[in-house]
C-alpha cells in the first residue's frame, strides 16, 4: 500500500468520511456555587445568594439577581436587576432595567423601565419611562414617568446642605440663576 499516488493514478472520486458533528453542550449555570446563573437569553446574570449581606455600595457591569440584603446603594448603570423573592435593598437603585420580586427600601431610578412583580414592595420613589405594576404589588412612593432622554435630568430628591459663601474676592460669586447656554468669558 503506497501513502502517494503518482498522477494519473486513481483520479476515480474518493468519498471522504464525513467528520461526526458533536452538538454543543453549554450547561444552564456555571459550577455549584460559581455565583452565575444564565438568562433566558442565554446571558451570564451574576448573582448574590439570599445568604449574602452587604454593607455598602454595589457596583457592577452586568445583569444582577439579588437575593440577599443590601444596606447601600446598588447602580447597574446599562444592565437589569431584579431583586428576587429573598431580595432586600435598603439604598438607592439605578439601573436600565429594575424588576422587583422581593422588598426595596429607597429610591428606584431606571433608564427603561420598572416591574414590580405579586410579592414586591417598595417604599420610595420611583422613576422610569415606563412602570409596570403586577396585581398584589404594594408600592409607597411617588410615581415619576419621564422619556428616556430625560432620565439623565432626573434625580430622586436629597436634601441638601446650604453651601458657605466663598471667603476669596479674587473673583465675583457666580450668578444662581442658570443660564440657558454656557457662556465664555475673556479672561485679560
Amino acid at each position: 500500500m503506497a501513502l502517494w499516488k503518482n498522477k494519473g493514478e486513481g483520479d476515480a472520486f474518493e468519498p471522504k468520511p464525513e467528520p461526526t458533528k458533536v452538538p454543543s453542550y453549554a450547561p444552564p449555570a456555571g459550577p455549584i456555587g460559581s455565583g452565575e446563573r444564565r438568562h433566558p437569553g442565554g446571558v451570564e446574570m451574576a448573582n448574590i445568594g439570599k445568604s449574602i449581606s452587604i454593607k455598602g455600595d454595589v457596583v457592577g457591569d452586568e445583569d444582577t439577581i439579588l437575593e440577599g440584603r443590601v444596606e447601600g446603594r446598588v447602580s447597574l448603570r446599562n444592565h437589569h436587576l431584579t431583586i428576587g423573592p429573598n431580595g432586600d435593598v435598603q439604598g438607592e437603585v439605578s439601573a436600565k432595567q429594575v424588576t422587583v420580586v422581593g422588598k426595596i427600601a429607597g429610591n428606584i431610578v431606571a433608564s427603561e423601565r420598572i416591574e414590580v412583580r405579586e410579592t414586591g414592595r417598595i417604599q420610595g420613589d420611583l422613576i422610569a419611562p415606563r412602570l409596570t405594576v403586577a396585581e398584589g404589588a404594594i408600592i409607597n412612593g411617588a410615581i415619576t414617568m419621564k422619556e428616556t432622554g430625560a432620565l439623565g435630568q432626573v434625580r430622586p430628591q436629597v436634601e441638601k446642605k446650604p453651601e458657605h459663601a466663598p471667603t476669596s474676592t479674587a473673583s465675583p460669586a457666580p450668578s444662581p440663576t442658570p443660564s440657558p447656554a454656557p457662556a465664555i468669558q475673556k479672561v485679560s
